[in-house]
């Protein structure tokens, strides 16, 4: 289809202005200006409605780009991440209110907001068509369309405009943090914090690092000597810092300290982070799961077993089911969850965990009588669960010193520096004879089907909504993300609906969403995410979006896990 040209769109503009909003649909269509075609893909129907959806393509060599596109898969990644974000800029430094593009955070994700391919660039925008009431506003519209995007575009995403050093920078740091993810699969490590790192944030809704000077109290990650090793990065070169080993990996130390500072660091080690955000050489296995209580979350069938045994009244936790779970069980289904999800590392921290799920002291086991306590506390489990599962724990204490005994090292935060007081720990608490029982058999994958869901469907299709971060609606149920914290992004859970609408749909568009709609297994979630890939982004919506950003099969799993009317075969 041939572009039309700026002359073309002045004149629709022209002809419609003053009429009724919905003419604005004119306007859809391919136009050039410049190097830029601006496909304007869906004109909003009212001016109250989400704003129109416009696509920009542009060669590569056109805007200066095409040596930024070479190399491996994570210098692609920043080069997609470094443009998204100078569009932001862009738009911010101008002033407007009409365009915006997907939001971004500290993280460097995957996002359908900017594509690059060997030769082509694809921005995904969002713009606001202006009106009077419910009027169009055609002059406005003219200086939007034909003079503040292009200038946005002209100065974000050509060559001249960018900053070279920033944006080879950015995609140093992206290519470092995969090298440094493969370098924890080859040394068998879990995690590594680098020496150097700053870890505190500026606030519980600001994710930024708190600022270092003088006169500042951040106090950089420095490893204790016998802990730190070193690894070889490809633009950091050498660096020196703290291996995660597996196993069992206690954090220790008074209130105040650090401890959940670097639990959180390598909660969010999952992703690469932007230069400066104080984490780019933190990383963490790929599976890492944070765990904790969720009291109130529903449980379809879970088997608990491992952790809770029979109930009062004969009731079995093998196939255990509540709309209503206390701390401890709802503790206990997150863990079993992650783990038929296929997670490989568990991190836990006492403060949001179950007191009656992490520990019972000496004193209650000489009250309680055999049979009177169906929790096996996951003191008793964590053991084994490493040695015959493979799936390591790290865990921040501060108020039982009983995990010293199963524990491979201890960490203290001490005034956020961390000292290695295994020996210390070992002497105050020694290990006990080892339990050779193994860890408990769970139960047969679970099929979770979506059949009362889609009965609801109407003739417009599934109504789903992700208006929070941790929050869906899915057919009118509010179902709770909260407690999966390393979902950082609200275009995470946007992709999570989408996927979700997808499985609901009576007519799905791909192969994959009709077998998945059937009936989702966590391996066969795996799977399909590990099929399509970065192909995610495209194939989980109907029409071309750019407000979606890659998420794991482990929160789409957790998803499911939580519908509350979720069938369970």
């Amino acid at each position: 289809m041939r572009a039309m040209s700026l002359g073309d769109l002045g004149g629709t503009l022209k002809r419609i202005d003053g009429r009724g909003y919905k003419a604005y649909r004119d306007l859809e269509g391919v136009y050039a200006l410049g190097p830029f075609e601006i496909d304007i893909a869906h004109v909003q129907g009212d001016p109250y409605a989400p704003p129109s959806r416009v696509q920009v393509h542009a060669g590569l060599e056109e805007l200066g780009l095409s040596e930024y596109a070479q190399g491996p898969a994570a210098r692609r990644l920043g080069l997609e991440d470094f443009l998204g974000r100078s569009v932001a800029a862009q738009v911010q430094s101008e002033g407007s209110r009409d365009i915006s593009i997907d939001r971004y955070g500290q993280e460097i994700l995957k996002r359908s907001a900017v594509r690059v391919s060997d030769r082509h660039l694809e921005v995904r925008l969002f713009v606001q068509l202006p009106a009077a009431g419910r009027r169009i506003l055609g002059r406005q519209a003219h200086q939007i369309l034909a003079e503040d995007l292009p200038q946005v575009l002209e100065r974000a995403l050509r060559a001249p405009g960018l900053d070279p050093a920033a944006l080879t920078r950015h995609q140093d740091r992206s290519e470092d943090y995969q090298a440094l993810v493969a370098e924890l699969e080859t040394r068998g490590w879990i995690g590594f914090v680098a020496n150097g790192s700053v870890l505190p944030r500026r606030a519980g809704h600001d994710d930024r690092p708190l600022e270092t000077g003088e006169d500042s109290s951040v106090v950089p990650f420095e490893a204790p000597a016998t802990f730190q090793d070193e690894v070889t990065l490809p633009h950091a070169g050498r660096i020196q810092g703290m291996p995660v080993l597996p196993g069992v990996t206690l954090l220790v130390g008074g209130g105040f300290h650090g401890k959940s500072t670097l639990l959180e660091a390598l909660s969010r080690g999952i992703y690469p982070h932007i230069p400066g955000d104080g984490r780019e050489q933190v990383a963490a296995h790929p599976e890492t799961v944070k765990v904790r209580a969720e009291d109130g979350r529903a449980v379809t069938a879970a088997d608990i077993s491992p952790f809770i045994g029979e109930l009062p009244f004969g009731r079995s936790t093998q196939s255990f089911s509540t709309q209503n779970a206390s701390g401890s069980t709802s503790q206990a289904a997150n863990i079993v969850e992650a783990l038929e999800a296929g997670a490989r590392v568990l991190l836990l921290d006492e403060d949001t965990s179950a007191t009656n799920f992490m520990i019972r002291d000496e004193p209650m086991r000489r009250l309680l009588k055999p049979g009177q306590e169906p929790i096996t506390p996951f003191l008793d489990r964590v053991r084994n669960l490493y040695r015959d599962r493979g799936v390591s724990t790290v865990l921040v204490v501060g108020g039982s010193g009983e995990y010293f005994r199963v524990a491979d090292r201890v960490v203290q935060m001490d005034r956020y520096r961390p000292v290695d007081v295994t020996a210390a720990a070992k002497e105050i608490a020694p290990p006990g004879p080892e339990d050779t029982a193994p860890f408990p058999p769970m139960s047969a994958e679970r099929c979770l089907r979506l059949d009362r869901y889609q009965q609801r469907v109407g003739p417009k299709g599934p109504r789903i909504k992700a208006p929070g971060v941790g929050r869906l609606l899915v057919e009118r149920e509010e179902v709770d993300l909260g407690a999966c914290e390393q979902l950082v992004s609200l275009s995470q859970a946007r992709l999570l609906a989408a996927v979700t609408e997808q499985l609901l749909e009576k007519r799905a568009r791909a192969q994959c969403w009709t077998s998945l709609s059937r009936g989702c297994t966590p391996s066969a979630v795996r799977e399909v995410f590990g099929e399509l890939e970065e192909e995610l982004l495209q194939e989980a919506s109907r029409f071309p979006r750019g407000d979606l950003a890659m998420v794991r099969p482990l929160e789409m799993v957790a998803l499911l896990n939580r519908l509350r009317e979720v069938r369970v075969t």
